[in-house]
């Protein structure tokens, strides 16, 4: 008679001593819509509702960086509303351009944190 052990792997299952590193790729493809909407507009929107469906589906220091987006997106959009509504009396201008060097380096910090497979520091920060 056969034991059928569940611990043993079934027919045609590699067993594979190393675990797969995980795949980064879409938390890439979110920082580069939020650069990309400098050109478009619309496509850090995009970007956010990617890392609302990936949130809580990687390792903690994967699932941090969605977080960090998904704060980069709601923190630069308050930052957009209010900088363009002062505008009016013209220091919204160079705000504007402030905001846009913030997006990039949370961005810039976002994609180092992936390569080196770590979570961005300060992710609380209302700022870097």
């Amino acid at each position: 008679m056969l034991d059928n052990d569940s611990d043993s792997p079934s027919q045609g299952e590699v067993v594979s001593g190393a675990q797969q590193p995980p795949d980064t790729t879409m938390a890439m493809v979110i920082y580069a819509l939020y650069l990309a909407s400098f050109i478009l507009g619309f496509t850090s929107l995009i970007g956010v509702v990617i890392a609302y469906v990936y949130k809580g589906k990687g390792p903690e220091w994967l699932d941090e960086h969605y977080r960090y987006q998904i704060r980069t997106f709601w923190m630069g959009l308050a930052y957009g509303i209010l900088f363009s509504l002062l505008t009016f009396v013209l220091i919204g201008f160079p705000l504007l351009l402030a905001l846009a060097v913030w997006l990039i380096i949370r961005c810039v910090k976002g994609f180092k944190g992936l390569q080196e497979k770590r979570a961005p520091s300060n992710i609380d920060s209302w700022l870097f």
